[in-house]
């Protein structure tokens, strides 16, 4: 029992840090992809709170995907699925990029989230439906494939 307690966490901490890893090359994941768009009655039903943590969540996917869109345009590519090769260097420029944009969005999401709700509802509305339009054509990419 005890010498298969030491396999298990010996297993457990191996999956932990190889994915760890293996995400430090990628470019960006779905979990930073909204999974739901809207109409707008969708929209004329929500409360301005709830319309500006939309806004926001659709500026992110933006901020997050549109420096690497000629690149990629799909979520969990690594940097050697599309050639490039992943050495030290390459994953410091990727890290660096990921932590910056982070910082970034912090910056971006309290401006938005203090500036915007003076917006007319009517205006946020507008705005979620066109960003969520840009990312529809970002998701859809140079292939035509969505």
């Amino acid at each position: 029992m005890f010498k298969f307690l030491i396999n298990f966490v010996f297993f457990l901490l191996f999956t932990h840090a190889f994915s760890q890893k293996t995400e430090d090359a990628v470019f960006f994941t779905q979990k930073k992809q909204i999974n739901k768009f809207h109409t707008i009655s969708d929209l004329e039903n929500k409360m301005k709170g709830d319309l500006i943590k939309l806004y926001q969540d659709r500026v992110a996917e933006i901020i997050i995907v549109l420096p690497f869109l000629s690149l990629t345009n799909e979520p969990g590519i690594r940097l050697e699925d599309i050639g490039i090769k992943e050495d030290s260097r390459h994953l410091k420029t990727l890290k660096n990029s990921k932590e910056d944009t982070a910082k970034n969005l912090e910056s971006i999401n309290a401006a938005i989230e203090e500036l915007v709700a003076y917006a007319d509802t009517e205006k946020i509305i507008w705005t979620i439906l066109y960003l969520e339009e840009i990312i529809k054509k970002m998701r859809i990419g140079a292939n035509g494939n969505y």
